[in-house]
């Protein structure tokens, strides 16, 4: 299509100091009265392209000339120039490189300073933020790996498994990988790893496309349902964690939240995480499990 030759052209223009009509030609496979054809009409359109003859001579682009106002608006420079900030900050390899080099096209002040992205954990080791990286590496070039996993129970397993997809979701990373211990395709949140590891040894697996990282809800009936009144202070938190068919605002502005939940450490410990704005009503069970844990806390102190 002539306007897709047309932006190689600039491109190829950007890229030169100066070029041939002839090494246009050559290298987009047409015509040299083609390419003169083209460069008429990019001058038309505002591209100041200059044309020298003789030994040395060719085609450039006037000194200082940049894409700002010719192919992309303002908008667009933004949204491209954020996303390679994005690569980045996830030590995605060569984006610092292609990124100065789109803001040197773009002729941008990149003022990296308003904007910080860290896909890491708190207090998380050099080490671990580049796990990003070394499982892109791993999932594209099909290598096992292995590492050790902390899971919501609080146990440590070691981990072998085939890394398929990296997902991002709900505030957190999520390795999705065929687990060679349970013969199943598993889900790891990215904070619980440790001890990241490449081997050697290659798979040829591919992620179902029917995949989902989340699952058809099912009501479990064998679950206990959890009542939970939530003060007002922490409304906020409440609506991130809870979608609103759960919840039930009570006339003193209490929120009442009725939930499936196992009778597990995580469920206790994820409670305890609201602290003193967390009422458990129903099972009495739960009530005084919650209850016994606080008094040990309260007895540390």
């Amino acid at each position: 299509m002539q306007i897709d030759r047309l932006i190689q052209i600039v491109f190829l223009l950007l890229r030169h100091e100066n070029i041939t009509a002839k090494q246009l030609a050559k290298e987009l496979c047409v015509s040299a009265r083609t390419i003169y054809r083209d460069i008429n009409i990019l001058s038309i359109a505002g591209i100041p392209i200059t044309s020298q003859k003789g030994y040395g001579g060719g085609l450039s682009l006037l000194q200082g000339f940049s894409l700002d106002k010719s192919y992309f608006t303002q908008e667009e420079q933004k949204n491209i120039i954020q996303a390679l900030q994005i690569l980045k900050s996830s030590n995605y390899p060569n984006a610092d490189k292609s990124l100065n080099k789109i803001a040197g096209l773009f002729s941008h002040n990149l003022q990296s300073e308003w904007l910080e992205i860290d896909f890491s954990y708190w207090g998380s080791p050099e080490k671990e933020r580049n796990n990003i990286t070394v499982l892109e590496r791993a999932i594209i070039n099909k290598y096992v790996i292995t590492f050790t996993y902390f899971n919501a129970e609080l146990t440590i397993t070691n981990q072998i498994v085939e890394p398929l997809k990296l997902v991002f979701k709900s505030h957190a990373w999520y390795l999705v990988a065929y687990s060679k211990h349970k013969n199943d395709i598993r889900t790891f949140k990215m904070s619980r790893i440790r001890e990241l590891q490449i081997t050697d040894q290659l798979f040829d697996r591919e992620l179902p496309k029917d995949f989902s990282i989340t699952p058809a809800y099912k009501e479990e009936y064998n679950t206990p349902i959890f009542v939970l009144h939530f003060s007002e202070k922490i409304a906020y938190k409440v609506y991130d964690e809870f979608q609103e068919k759960y919840i039930k605002k009570l006339d003193d502005g209490t929120l009442e939240v009725t939930f499936r939940y196992q009778f597990s450490d995580w469920t206790f410990l994820y409670l305890l995480s609201f602290g003193e704005y967390v009422e458990i009503i129903e099972p009495i069970e739960a009530r005084n499990i919650l209850k016994e844990k606080a008094k040990r806390i309260s007895a540390m102190y």
